[in-house]
């Protein structure tokens, strides 16, 4: 006959598998929530260290797209003197052995009349610095709550903070939008921000130009191997009017993919010799013959701007 087990058993043994199961959880570390904005100033100030001890430098492909509705695909790499690039698609058609001639001798010119490529990277080097600027007031220009969460992802929903005085006119813009963000906090690194214009930005009370209400702007950055992130999306529609009446059409649209990291000291010479190799073996791939579409072009560092 089969045994019966008895009331006092089955409570003994109901206690014993809970405390095995509180003990479990309570040997894990979970983080405890923390208000929105403590939690926006902690992932900032990390964002901003990591920017300034990162020096490494890759080999990426750009994708970007004209206000017009051209579309390019290049090969970048980055080097201490400035970064290079060569097409390899070219709307939605890989580039003609010509092309590809022309591209390598622009390169090769870099060389000998290094002159554009410095001016390339001071503009690179301001666009960093404006950068870390917005950064640094974005604990300030806005007020943070905690949204919802996605695995190590929390997302902050912002608006502005009403007693934060933007200081010069991108601050002006900065401080005129709302949206969310999402971060890794076991990382303290940001992984997306977006935003739109709540209303119109009159500079110089509208004498100097405006900003339409309604522009939006999208920007994301992955972990690309371990310890580095890179901005991988980079999305900006605004409308406008400049001085003078100049219709300001601000489309920018850019993703970065396929990072490879390249030695820190890569000379221009040995960069230039990398594209050649790397367009040199280009294949492109069926799904990308015939796409086109999309707006703007820019070109950004690692980071957020």
């Amino acid at each position: 006959m089969t045994a019966l087990v008895s009331c006092p058993q089955i409570v003994t043994s109901l206690a014993a598998m809970a405390f095995l199961v509180v003990s479990a959880l309570s040997s894990r570390t979970i983080p405890a929530a923390i208000p929105g904005d403590e939690l926006i100033r902690r992932v900032i100030a990390n964002e901003l260290r990591s920017e300034e001890r990162d020096h490494s430098h890759w080999m990426f492909r750009l994708e970007t797209a004209t206000k017009n509705g051209q579309q390019e695909v290049d090969e970048v790499v980055e080097t201490k003197n400035g970064d290079l690039k060569i097409p390899i698609i070219i709307n939605g058609r890989e580039v003609t052995a010509k092309q590809r001639e022309e591209g390598a001798s622009r390169l090769e010119q870099l060389i000998h009349n290094p002159e554009t490529l410095r001016k390339s990277a001071k503009d690179k080097n301001q666009d960093t610095a404006r950068s870390q600027q917005l950064l640094r007031i974005l604990p300030d220009a806005f007020v943070f709550n905690l949204g919802e969460r996605q695995g190590n992802l929390q997302q902050l929903v912002f608006k502005p903070n009403p007693h934060f005085h933007p200081r010069n006119r991108e601050a002006e813009v900065f401080h005129a939008m709302e949206g969310t963000v999402w971060v890794d906090d076991t990382q303290n690194r940001l992984a997306e921000i977006s935003g739109h214009l709540m209303e119109e930005v009159k500079f110089g009370s509208g004498l100097l130009g405006h900003l339409d209400k309604g522009g939006t702007f999208d920007v994301k950055q992955e972990p690309i191997t371990k310890g580095y992130w890179e901005m991988t999306l980079l999305n900006v529609e605004m409308n406008g009017k400049a001085l003078f009446f100049k219709t300001i059409t601000v489309r920018q649209k850019i993703s970065r993919s396929e990072f490879k990291r390249v030695p820190d000291d890569l000379t221009v010479a040995q960069a230039i010799d990398l594209l050649k190799k790397q367009i040199g073996s280009f294949q492109m791939p069926n799904s990308a013959r015939g796409v086109t579409g999309g707006t703007g072009t820019t070109v950004l560092r690692a980071g957020l701007w």
